[in-house]
């Protein structure tokens, strides 16, 4: 029975990548599932019905030590990825060895400093199973302003991650480095949605997340953080604090199955010179729609962008 269900899995995979079921290579390559019940869990059942979950924040964003308006979105969405190559697998049936059933995060923020708008946007790919894949297998920031752009990736390997960084700052790009293996910040959002009992707690070695990394121009690294979990009834609030950089990071999201995120914090300093004080970032839930937004590119689907608080 159990290489019966493996063969329902990969084929449904393979139906849903198919190009003659689409030509849009944006889509994830999942699909509904008809198979035997015992492959079917609240997990799959959520997150295998071929759609994204976005969700749109009104954000409060601290830069340059004061607060600005902004908007924020995540977008949890489950597909297949390489365990070699670490991106999206166009064929997954092709090497099933190498197939690794990922969550993605897409995280989006957008904000005005006076004048000029600031982008930043954050990927994050985290294996399914997080026993067989205790790491996060790639993590990619990039920010655009107008004084310029820069990017960062992290790609696991055997010893620790492969950090490529390119930035328009002399002091910053563009450079390779190794870093040990440790837990993402940036992979912690991913894990909520997973399962949230494996979330570290304690003493924990933490690479903080790329997007306070590059607005705060610190290079990313391994360090010492503190870690809770409070469960409160419906909801749930997971903090990580940073002692060497005053800073605190609080996740709150709902208790039960899917996990939904309604809102974080983040207080730390904001500003640089005389401007640099202690600021608080804040999101707070607007809306939520699952969503195929891939196929949604047409003049037609515009009116989507008001359902979803944009």
């Amino acid at each position: 029975m159990k290489n019966i269900l493996i063969v329902l899995v990969l084929g449904g995979l393979v139906f849903a990548c198919s190009k003659s079921e689409s030509s849009n290579m944006e889509g994830p390559a999942i699909a509904k599932l008809a198979v035997n019940k015992q492959t079917v869990s609240p997990f799959t059942d959520f997150w295998n019905q071929g759609k994204a979950e976005i969700t749109t924040y009104d954000l409060q964003q601290a830069r340059y030590g004061e607060i600005h308006k902004g908007t924020a979105n995540t977008i949890f969405v489950t597909e297949p990825f390489s365990q070699s190559k670490q991106v999206k697998l166009d064929n997954p049936g092709q090497n099933p060895k190498d197939l690794v059933p990922a969550m993605k995060l897409n995280f989006t923020r957008k904000f005005y400093t006076g004048v000029y708008p600031y982008s930043t946007m954050l990927s994050v790919f985290t294996g399914q199973d997080l026993k067989k894949n205790p790491h996060s297998l790639k993590a990619v920031f990039g920010a655009q302003e107008w004084c310029g752009q820069t990017f960062t990736q992290l790609n696991l390997g055997a010893s620790g991650y492969e950090m490529e960084q390119f930035s328009y700052f002399e002091s910053e790009g563009d450079k390779s480095v190794k870093l040990q293996k440790a837990t993402l910040e940036d992979e912690l959002w991913n894990i909520i949605r997973i399962n949230p009992e494996n979330l570290p707690t304690g003493k924990v070695n933490m690479i903080p997340g790329l997007t306070f990394s590059r607005l705060g121009h610190v290079e990313p690294d391994a360090v010492l953080a503190d870690a809770n979990l409070e469960r409160s009834g419906k909801m749930t609030s997971y903090s990580v604090h940073y002692p060497q950089y005053e800073r605190t990071l609080t996740i709150n999201f709902k208790t039960e199955f899917p996990h939904e995120i309604e809102s974080w914090q983040e207080t730390g300093y904001s500003g640089f010179g005389s401007n640099r004080k202690i600021l608080t970032t804040t999101a707070t839930f607007n809306s939520r729609k699952m969503l195929e937004y891939w196929s949604k590119h047409s003049l037609s689907d515009a009116p989507l962008r008001a359902e979803l608080g944009l």
